[in-house]
């Protein structure tokens, strides 16, 4: 795979986690850039080890990974985006709603997760190709990294007009992605 074919991979490999690092950025109370960068770097790492692990399950048993990670992906960002949802239709008003300045660690790590399936299945196909898959990975983890920081960022400047919907619009945004990828996976078929 040529420099050029392995930076669109990369990006486009980041972008559901861009959409989701908005929504969590829009739920925090004016994060600042340490927090988006610590967020980036979650995700960036997650998304460069799951292709690794992909790449090492396409050349032991592609076919049920390939079966079973859109399921997988699906619940839990329909679980997370569901989460969110709720809370964004709690009772609290803006003013009496707690000022979250920081996401928890493993709550970034699961939605991490969530959304870097997608790469795990990409890391399968491209067992079954002639590529540098730690160079492929480091990209795709460095694209997110840098991705996912800037969607920290443009969250933290849509969260205040949004208020507390906009915790409801980045659950809905998991969810959105969730659905995306059963499409995807289902389109073929129809």
């Amino acid at each position: 795979m040529n420099l050029s074919a392995t930076i669109l991979l990369a990006f486009g490999m980041s972008m559901d986690a861009f959409a989701a690092s908005i929504g969590k950025g829009a739920t925090l109370h004016k994060p600042k850039f340490s927090e988006a960068l610590r967020t980036g770097l979650i995700f960036g790492a997650i998304e460069a080890i799951t292709p690794l692990i992909g790449w090492g399950l396409g050349l032991l048993a592609s076919q049920v990974v390939l079966e079973w990670n859109h399921w997988v992906a699906f619940i839990l960002l329909v679980f997370l985006g569901g989460r969110m949802v709720l809370e964004g239709f709690r009772g609290t008003s803006q003013e009496d709603a707690p000022k979250i300045h920081r996401h928890g660690f493993w709550l970034l790590v699961t939605t991490a997760i969530a959304t870097s399936l997608d790469a795990m299945a990409v890391g399968v196909g491209l067992a079954f190709l002639q590529v540098n898959i730690v160079q492929t990975a480091l990209a795709i983890g460095c694209a997110t990294a840098i991705m996912s920081t800037l969607g920290m960022m443009v969250g933290r400047f849509i969260g205040p007009i949004l208020g507390k919907r906009a915790e409801i619009l980045g659950g809905l945004v998991l969810i959105g992605i969730g659905c995306q990828i059963m499409y995807s996976h289902f389109a073929p078929f129809s």
